[in-house]
């Protein structure tokens, strides 16, 4: 499995040297890329000849462009009440969220009945925080805070990575006054945000999210599902022992271990 969430490169022109390397030595690799990869559909093919394939589109906002002119009507107005209700921060320290960060957190994890990977471990957490590049707003009617979204910041972009949101957080519309605080954060320091695309299928369920993010964007950018078997033999040696289909899965010998 490559990088989670998303794959980036340095240099995307070399990329497919870097997986020929791994010929052999890996039983297969599958990653996610960033929508901002320098790269076309042609050359992702050449990488990766067995799965290359749109994955999700991710709802971005163009931090050039006035917002009166991308975000809908709807959202400007709750990020205005909400803005009445909490106030939104930027951490000095992101390390010292940690444990701030684990509470709001596991609202999430109650919510979406978050399991495995998706889940993350605190020893995860605390790395994802001293992460050069990170950058934690956080949203509080009191005390405690009500809601947080951890960003990662990289040559222009400012990806929206996770979130945490108490249920006061939520009848305060806390989220979106930090979206809201992100895209004014953000503005003359990168070009894009990057709010990410609807987690999990296209289920009913998910619909609520997709109206929220499309509101702040009329933009999105793709990110591209891409796989590929390195160890050919050994590959379908474990996909006869998992007795798993090769066609519905890649790789298929993990199929149902993210269910």
């Amino acid at each position: 499995m490559g990088c989670y969430p998303l794959f980036a490169c340095q240099d995307w022109s070399q990329l497919h040297l870097d997986v020929e390397d791994l010929r052999n030595k890996l039983v297969s690799l599958v990653l996610v890329t960033d929508p901002f990869g320098d790269f076309d559909e042609t050359y992702l093919r050449r990488c990766f000849p067995d799965v290359a394939t749109p994955f999700k589109e991710h709802h971005v906002v163009d931090l050039e462009k006035p917002r009166n002119k991308i975000i809908s009507k709807h959202h400007r107005y709750e990020a205005r009440k909400a803005l009445r209700q909490v106030s939104v921060h930027a951490h000095p320290n992101p390390p010292e969220f940690l444990d701030a960060w684990l509470d709001l957190h596991r609202h999430l994890i109650v919510k979406h009945k978050i399991k495995g990977i998706g889940a993350f471990s605190r020893s995860a957490f605390a790395e994802q925080l001293a992460t050069p590049g990170m950058v934690l707003l956080y949203a509080k009617s009191g005390e405690e805070p009500d809601a947080a979204i951890m960003y990662f910041v990289q040559r222009g972009v400012a990806y929206a990575h996770i979130l945490g949101c108490t249920s006061v957080g939520y009848r305060r519309g806390a989220l979106y006054a930090l979206i809201w605080s992100a895209i004014e954060t953000f503005t003359g320091s990168a070009r894009w945000l990057d709010i990410m695309g609807v987690p999990g299928g296209q289920d009913a369920g998910s619909e609520g999210i997709r109206q929220f993010k499309r509101g702040w964007s009329t933009e999105t950018r793709t990110a591209w599902l891409c796989g590929r078997i390195l160890h050919r033999e050994r590959y379908a040696e474990i996909v006869n022992a998992t007795g798993t289909s090769p066609a519905r899965y890649f790789p298929a010998y993990r199929a149902g271990e993210m269910a």
